[in-house]
């Protein structure tokens, strides 16, 4: 086991790391920005080191600025949390040449699954359902007609290298083509450096399903049920819950199954989540994320697990603490973010915490790096908060999350709270029957009303 490891991130996520590697004897190095230096994180960890002025760009994606970190300090492995370089395969590939172990996937599975077409061919091969679209990258309009008129309309032009609805437009029907092409291409031109686009069948209501999986990197995975992140506003999840309301015990056996074989056949290492569209009872492939995801709490609470203790411990090359038999899925659980935001506008509102009181009680888990006096500095992603409950069914989870909510104390800045107390409200909410588009067409109600 590691003595000690850095954590090459800031706020919530980087609390949950030093939590977990507190629990096991390992020591952490917190690094932060200028901006960051009465940050939580940096106040728990063991060490901490500056790594640079606020902007992101000049600290928290500074690879020279993190592996001096761990020079200095003698740090054996980095945990990158989520976000920043958590999905940078050069970073892995500089950590693991100066000796370093990087808590996560290889540089080659982050790279196979980071572009969206590989990703893609490689489903395929591997035996995960995929939605029907161009095979490969699309370079021309007129190759993009063919495959529109193969597969039908409508289609959804996306970005190879996109990501967070970036690089990502509609093609409703034939006319609309051109432009939605010529957008996507120039869009993703500009956001990533690279304008290629792929083309796919559009699905009308789809719910957001993603398979939790976990490699041992020597050709063992498991997977740990499936979430629901259907309500979602600009393509970013706000409200997620597992195991999902429209997955029944036979359905997530077998698209569990299927996501843990291909993950074992390619020898992945770590946590990983394969997300689907899913609708009229299919699953289509879209992406893979190499690493933790944000609300990775729901999957904990259902199964009882740690998985940032896992990650550690498969990165040290230890074996995997349970077996596919081992999960069961135990009552249901859901996880709210918390942004520092106006709500209905979603402005960020950055500012001094002014009193802080998280909510507590039987189930209930507040994944925060707030406290009382913090403030909010405007550089860095707006979510302030997670808020994760546990009960033996969703009708108790939702009440408990209701009651959770009224308890949240979070005064001086405006925060997104207002938008799940109204949520609760809602009799699609209250049933489950919602999918990718609701909290859009929602949200535009609020704001013609």
């Amino acid at each position: 086991m590691f003595k000690k490891i850095l954590i090459a991130n800031r706020g919530e996520i980087a609390l949950r790391v030093i939590r977990a590697a507190r629990e096991m004897g390992v020591a952490t190095v917190a690094v932060h920005s200028t901006a960051d230096s009465d940050a939580m994180h940096v106040r728990m960890a063991d060490e901490s080191v500056c790594i640079g002025p606020p902007p992101g760009t000049e600290s928290y994606l500074s690879i020279p600025a993190i592996i001096s970190a761990c020079e200095i300090t003698g740090a054996e492995a980095i945990h990158p949390g989520y976000g920043f370089l958590s999905e940078n395969a050069q970073f892995v590939e500089i950590v693991e040449s100066h000796g370093l172990k990087f808590i996560g996937p290889s540089a080659d599975h982050i790279n196979m699954m980071g572009d969206k077409i590989t990703a893609k061919d490689t489903m395929k091969t591997l035996g995960v359902p995929c939605v029907p679209g161009s095979d490969g990258g699309v370079p021309d309009l007129e190759t993009a007609q063919k495959v529109g008129a193969e597969v039908g309309f409508p289609l959804i032009v996306k970005a190879t290298a996109g990501g967070g609805g970036r690089g990502m437009k509609l093609a409703k029907t034939p006319a609309d083509l051109e432009t939605a092409f010529m957008t996507a291409r120039s869009e993703a031109k500009s956001a990533f450096g690279n304008d290629e686009v792929y083309l796919e069948r559009y699905l009308g209501a789809p719910r957001h399903i993603e398979v939790q999986v976990f490699g041992d990197g020597k050709g063992n995975a498991v997977h740990l049920g499936e979430r629901d992140c259907s309500l979602q506003r600009r393509h970013q999840k706000v409200f997620e819950e597992a195991p999902g309301p429209a997955i029944d015990v036979a359905t997530r056996a077998e698209i569990g199954a299927t996501c843990a074989k291909a993950v074992a056949e390619i020898g992945y290492e770590g946590a990983g989540t394969i997300e689907f569209l899913y609708e009229n009872g299919e699953f289509f492939f879209i992406e893979m994320n190499t690493r933790l995801q944000v609300e990775h709490p729901v999957t904990e609470a259902i199964f009882g697990v740690d998985l940032v203790k896992e990650q550690i411990k498969v990165a040290a090359g230890e074996p995997m603490s349970f077996k596919q038999d081992d999960l069961e899925v135990g009552g249901h659980a859901i996880e709210v973010r918390i942004n520092a935001e106006t709500f209905p506008a979603f402005a960020p509102r950055p500012g001094k915490i002014t009193q802080y009181h998280a909510p507590g009680g039987l189930g209930v888990r507040m994944d925060s790096a707030l406290y009382d006096g913090y403030s909010i500095p405007p550089y860095y992603d707006s979510l302030i908060a997670k808020l994760i409950v546990h009960a033996p069914d969703r009708p108790a989870a939702l009440a408990r999350l209701s009651r959770a909510l009224g308890e949240l104390i979070v005064d001086g800045v405006e925060t997104t709270v207002p938008l799940f107390h109204a949520l609760l409200q809602e009799d699609a909410v209250l049933s489950g029957d919602y999918n990718i588009h609701w909290l859009e067409g929602w949200l535009d109600g609020q704001d013609g009303s």
